[in-house]
């Protein structure tokens, strides 16, 4: 009778071999895969600012001015007088006709049925790296909008205007009117009258994570924010204060509060990509700029017509 021949197994040692091999390469690999990722979520925001600019390149050259931060009056694209943000101005240069046709710019953006469409997402507005989303269900009141309850929260967005530079950054240089950018509240600002260039003025910022406000990149629900609600908020717009390194004082000057760059999102730029941020500029390029640059250098590409001499090695 034939004898059975056994295969020999796997002991229990190169078993855990085996499995003691794996474990190294997936904590090899997965650093790499991380790096991977957030390279990719850099390169995707870096292109929605990039059709962003774009967009509001459109309008300046159908209107002959670019979008204000958010209108209160009535002003270009907007006769009824409505608050009305720089964001729902632009969705028909943005491939959202679908959006602008719903969107009724007679009344503000918390009234109906706009109130409903802001609860529809934007992608465009969205950065990737930005992590799971807080979803507001209510808003105080910010006369004259009154205090809200959503049914549908407002999707959000991760891209706002800068409005210019705080007095306080330097009371000398930065006394109104010589502190704003091209985008501020009821501004109608040409290419032209972007005295210090095109190319040395930031539009666009990231404020990434609203409206829920992070310090460093601890989440702080404790912390309240009525500015940065959606897409639609015509008053998430701000102006640059400087913070100190852990985000909790703002708008001190450049030796208490000297942080430009990802110390909070409270009404500052931020986002979550490692060492800096994106930023849409009025030529139309973004940049990617590190959080180490001096705050009275990132005060100077923040305004318009200050006459500052930009120069920085990022």
């Amino acid at each position: 009778m034939p004898r059975l021949k056994l295969r020999p197994g796997f002991t229990l040692i190169e078993l855990l071999v085996v499995v003691t091999i794996i474990g190294v390469l997936l904590a090899l690999l997965l650093p790499a895969l991380q790096k991977v990722r957030a390279a990719a979520d850099k390169v995707n925001c870096s292109n929605n600012l990039k059709q962003i600019g774009i967009a509001l390149h459109h309008f300046h050259h159908d209107y002959g001015v670019l979008p204000p931060s958010g209108y209160t009056q009535a002003g270009t694209g907007n006769p009824a007088g409505r608050f009305v943000s720089w964001r729902a101005l632009i969705t028909p240069y943005l491939e959202q006709t679908s959006i602008r046709n719903r969107y009724d710019f007679s009344v503000h953006w918390w009234e109906e049925p706009n109130l409903t469409l802001a609860g529809t997402a934007v992608k465009v507005y969205w950065c990737p790296a930005t992590p799971d989303r807080v979803w507001p269900t209510s808003a105080i009141a910010k006369p004259p909008r009154p205090a809200l309850t959503f049914t549908i929260p407002p999707a959000a967005t991760d891209y706002e205007a800068i409005m210019g530079v705080q007095p306080t950054v330097d009371p000398t240089l930065y006394n109104s009117p010589r502190n704003r950018s091209a985008m501020f509240r009821n501004s109608e600002i040409a290419l032209h009258d972007i005295h210090d260039g095109a190319s040395n003025t930031i539009l666009i910022v990231e404020c990434a994570g609203r409206p829920l406000t992070y310090r460093r990149r601890v989440p702080r629900p404790d912390l309240p924010n009525d500015q940065g609600i959606g897409w639609t908020d015509s008053e998430g717009g701000f102006s640059l204060d400087g913070a100190n390194f852990d985000g909790s004082l703002q708008g001190l000057g450049p030796v208490l509060t000297p942080i430009a760059i990802n110390a909070t999102n409270d009404n500052e730029p931020y986002s979550f990509h490692h060492g800096g941020a994106n930023f849409l500029f009025a030529d139309g390029r973004v940049q990617f700029i590190s959080e180490r640059i001096d705050l009275l250098t990132f005060a100077a590409l923040c305004t318009r017509a200050a006459g500052e001499i930009v120069s920085w090695d990022d």
